[in-house]
């Protein structure tokens, strides 16, 4: 999915001045944090307009999420929020088979 195109400005707009919205963004992101048990790594989670990611995460624990997230769907936003936490879980920027492997493992857990 590219970041720019999925949604329209005005979701965006709706998305950003909604302060609901994002703090239940940020507590999907905690509650990740502790299920994968990264929670004495995570140092700041912002949620703010990103052009051409859905995420990023910094070795210092930095998450930064796209204000997009908050109009798309569970599974998705799911996926991008694992997908950053196993980043900073491994302590590595690659997509090893491990990295693959344990986000999959996650990501599983959720549907059974």
């Amino acid at each position: 999915m590219n970041a720019v195109s999925t949604s329209s400005r005005a979701a965006r707009i709706a998305c950003a001045s909604d302060a609901v919205t994002r703090d239940l963004l940020i507590a999907e992101v905690r509650a990740w944090t502790r299920r994968i048990g990264v929670e004495d790594r995570l140092r700041e989670v912002h949620v703010r307009l990103m052009k051409r990611k859905w995420a990023s995460i910094s070795t210092r624990g930095r998450l930064t999420l796209n204000q997009e997230l908050c109009v798309l769907p569970a599974h998705f936003r799911r996926e991008v929020i694992v997908h950053e936490l196993v980043h900073l879980k491994l302590k590595h920027g690659g997509h090893t088979k491990l990295f693959r492997a344990l986000v999959r493992a996650y990501l599983a857990s959720v549907t059974q």
